[in-house]
């Protein structure tokens, strides 16, 4: 009989990490998430997911703060040995993440701390931590946006963790291809949920510029990257690797 696959989603309890969660959990998948604050919405995700007929465990964790990843995985070391022989996980997903608006000129120093530590040094070291508890033949999906192609004013130090965390990626690919570890970006548009102050979902003129812009004529919904993040997942995209997938309906073409 085949093993569950299990998936890690960092970030998991609210917005895109929430919908991946959900959409992983269709396939198939069980699901751990993390999350930062709000134990309750993370309480509601993994109810949804047993809805679903899957497995499913939630964990505090402050994914900008390295020193706090041995403790996380230890506890998550003990969950999933009570879950599989080996005590290992299948696709890690470094989704957690803040936003920040504001004018380059105006950026300060722990304005981009903040953006580093969140964005890129925690993924970096998440990711490293993570590597003994992966399966040989697993899956890491790192979250970018369309910012690191694209560039709308006021968004400087968080499209350019995003830029990094893109380059990151290509290096883990090749570097853990022995171990038949693939690694890809999935890099969103303009998503209409709370991140970033929420304004894709409630700023009207922002939403109208953003459907102008793209050539599917509307704002991204959280299903519209999910639902790409759980394929990845998949074995229908075992021959991705190494690649950014921007998942934005044709923004700026």
């Amino acid at each position: 009989m085949t093993e569950t696959k299990i998936a890690l989603i960092t970030g998991g309890s609210r917005g895109l990490g929430r919908d991946m969660a959900i959409n992983i959990a269709k396939k198939g998948i069980d699901v751990i998430i993390t999350y930062h604050s709000n134990q309750d919405a993370a309480n509601d995700v993994v109810a949804e997911i047993h809805q679903l007929g899957r497995k499913a465990e939630a964990f505090q964790l402050d994914a900008s703060k390295p020193n706090e990843f041995d403790d996380f995985f230890k506890q998550l070391s003990d969950y999933l040995k009570s879950q599989n022989t080996e005590g290992r996980f299948d696709f890690l997903i470094n989704n957690a993440g803040t936003g920040l608006y504001k004018p380059f000129a105006d950026t300060t120093e722990a304005d981009l701390d903040d953006m580093f530590n969140i964005h890129y040094k925690g993924v970096y070291f998440l990711t490293q931590k993570a590597l003994p508890f992966l399966n040989d033949g697993g899956r890491i999906i790192n979250i970018s946006s369309g910012l690191a192609r694209f560039s709308f004013p006021n968004a400087s130090a968080y499209a350019s963790m995003k830029g990094a965390v893109e380059v990151f990626t290509r290096y883990v690919a090749k570097e853990l291809s022995p171990r038949s570890i693939v690694a890809n970006v999935v890099a969103p548009g303009a998503i209409a949920t709370e991140f970033g102050g929420g304004e894709n979902k409630t700023n009207e003129k922002k939403r109208e510029a953003v459907a102008n812009f793209t050539a599917l004529g509307r704002v991204g919904e959280a299903d519209d990257i999910g639902s790409v993040v759980a394929f990845l997942c998949t074995e229908d995209a075992k021959w991705i690797n190494g690649q950014r997938l921007e998942v934005a309906g044709g923004i700026f073409l």
